[in-house]
């Protein structure tokens, strides 16, 4: 076979050359009419072999008329490889296509939307494309034509997956409009989804009553329980909401990724639209689960299709330069949910270059654990993530997990042990050059230090100029920087040391400043410790309405993620009615009202009062 396509290709070359072949998809026709079955590699073979030996005839000739006869042939040859190349392009997209025809085919029915969702992947190898959708819809619907019982099943994915990409069709006009409506500063994307947006516009674009119901209800800031409720949905509707979401968030960040006059604005809006997308997939599959409108038999696959989708995106984003190594995703990571993120992990750790993936999801992981209280688990996936990210070479992640553990031994009171950490994160830093390491390195030798102080509630100014020097040394470097979620850190940790201190106006604008960078990261863990180190401020100086304010927020907030310091406003709530009165502090509660409904809304102050209540009742 070897001496056929040897054959094969030097006629090739001499039709070229003679015009026989005149377009590139003549040239194309005749390269692959003959080509036997599973013997691609052969011919790729033989044409580099010639390419080579051409190659050497132009450079070795020893008169002209000998190289241009070789320059030509040479030039035929890089055309005849071109449109090699693109056979075996279409021929990979032709596997691609049906592999994913079978995924969905050997899966049994009720099974089928997780089976999409897989092929839905943007992490494999080779994504499917808008064009190779449409054709694995038509493969499909030849399949069904061939089906019994399942058939019907079957016609919902292929009428869901065209549905899709219809609804992604009339979205995409209406991408970025959103945006020059509103100021530039908060898109909405920031935090959590639902406040401001795109949401109220799209839902006007599309046809689907779930889509619809499902971006009416984060216009409004509702649960998404609510959204799911207020519908009949099908199969085909819960595969054109995933087709539809997944195209309009990679549109979202294709677009902010490609903002030449201001690539950190478009850098920090790239991370907020992958967070932002990643909770809503984990707020469906946690509705799923509740909604009484979803039939019982199809929440387990629906709710674990769309968990599989928030874990995709957050795949997705690891492989972002900008990947945030010091922040968090709190709401999807608990139960079930955290093992079948630690076992959708186990597929990159498989692959010699996907370990890099793994080390960062773990690290975002064991960020959220702490977040919510589960230090030893924490402690756990950093000390693994470490391990993962030194052995991968990735140096930054690996700072970035000494840190955490640093900070996640502070959690335990183990100041010795965070001191080390850190100083171990410090020196690696500064040999590499990692400045955000650095900052946040600083950040936790001081934070540490005010921490062994607070122990005995008593902070020594004298004794105090290194570790302040440390924090706002780190501060300094996180402001340079532009992160957000490192200022917030630092903030907070100059706050406490300040209040320490009793400077507690002093200690107010650093968590103000805490506070609105925390706003601005998304960062929700540290907004909440940011409001309740404020309330307690505010109680120093005797201000009571604002500490009440800024208590409510925290308890609402830090309640929300499942963080143990909730117990902090709570307490802190309980001594400042105790010390006004029922009747004055209730007073105060409707006082503050109005400024605390742009943050939580009417739900969130009544569930916020209705959290005060029960334990007091407690």
């Amino acid at each position: 076979m070897r001496d056929r396509y040897q054959t094969l290709l030097t006629q090739l070359v001499e039709k070229v050359l003679k015009g026989h072949l005149p377009s590139k998809e003549q040239v194309y026709r005749e390269l692959v009419q003959d080509l036997e079955p599973d013997s691609a590699e052969i011919l790729d073979e033989c044409l580099q072999e010639q390419l080579s030996a051409t190659q050497l005839a132009v450079t070795n000739a020893v008169d002209e008329i000998k190289q241009a006869k070789a320059t030509r042939s040479l030039r035929a040859l890089k055309t005849i490889q071109g449109e090699w190349e693109r056979y075996q392009k279409d021929r990979g997209a032709s596997n691609a296509i049906a592999a994913s025809a079978q995924v969905i085919l050997r899966s049994e029915p009720d099974r089928y939307f997780a089976a999409l969702v897989k092929v839905l992947d943007a992490n494999q190898a080779q994504p499917l494309n808008l064009e190779q959708l449409k054709q694995l819809a038509s493969t499909l619907k030849q399949a069904a034509s061939m089906m019994g019982d399942a058939n019907a099943s079957l016609q919902q994915v292929i009428s869901g997956i065209r549905a899709g990409l219809a609804s992604w069709k009339a979205l995409e006009p209406h991408l970025i409009s959103w945006m020059y409506e509103q100021s530039r500063d908060n898109l909405g994307f920031e935090g959590t989804p639902g406040q401001r947006g795109p949401w109220q516009l799209w839902a006007q674009q599309v046809s689907s009553p779930l889509l619809q119901s499902l971006f009416q209800g984060l216009a409004l800031n509702q649960p998404v329980t609510d959204s799911l409720n207020g519908v009949d949905h099908t199969l085909q509707d819960w595969i054109d909401l995933a087709l539809a979401l997944q195209l309009t968030q990679r549109g979202l960040v294709t677009w902010f990724e490609q903002q030449p006059y201001d690539s950190k604005w478009g850098t920090q809006q790239s991370i907020a639209t992958f967070l932002s997308f990643a909770v809503l997939w984990g707020q469906l599959s946690a509705g799923i689960e509740q909604a009484t409108s979803v039939n019982v038999y199809n929440r387990e696959p629906l709710s674990q299709g769309c968990f599989q989708m928030a874990l995709q995106t957050l795949r997705a984003f690891t492989q972002r330069p900008y990947f945030p190594l010091y922040g968090g995703v709190f709401a999807l990571l608990s139960g079930r949910h955290l093992q079948d993120a630690l076992a959708y992990l186990d597929e990159p750790l498989r692959q010699a270059d996907g370990t890099q993936e793994k080390a960062r999801m773990l690290t975002l992981l064991g960020y959220s654990q702490r977040a919510m209280g589960q230090i030893e688990r924490s402690l756990e996936f950093h000390q693994q993530a470490l391990e993962i990210a030194h052995t991968a070479n990735d140096t930054p992640c690996e700072i970035a997990n000494l840190n955490h553990i640093s900070r996640t031994y502070l959690s335990q009171k183990l100041y010795t042990n965070a001191i080390g950490s850190a100083q171990r994160a410090l020196v690696l830093a500064r040999q590499r050059g990692d400045r955000l390491g650095e900052a946040n390195a600083l950040t936790n030798l001081g934070y540490a230090q005010i921490l062994t102080a607070q122990q005995i509630e008593r902070l020594i100014p004298e004794a105090s100029d290194v570790s302040i020097g440390y924090l706002k040394e780190g501060l300094r470097l996180s402001e340079q920087l532009g992160d957000r979620q490192s200022q917030s850190l630092c903030c907070n940790s100059l706050g406490i040391a300040y209040g320490l201190l009793e400077q507690h106006e002093e200690a107010i604008l650093y968590l103000q400043q805490g506070l609105q960078a925390a706003q601005r990261s998304g960062d929700l863990y540290l907004q909440g410790l940011n409001w309740s180190y404020l309330a307690e401020s505010y109680y120093r100086l005797g201000d009571y309405p604002q500490a009440i304010g800024a208590g409510l927020l925290s308890l609402y907030g830090l309640e929300q993620i499942q963080a143990p310091e909730q117990s902090q406003p709570m307490g802190l709530l309980r001594v400042v009615k105790g010390r006004m009165g029922a009747e004055a502090f209730a007073a105060a509660v409707r006082q503050c009202r109005a400024g605390l409904l742009p943050f939580i809304g009417v739900d969130g102050f009544d569930h916020a009062l209705h959290l005060l209540s029960a334990t007091s009742q407690d």
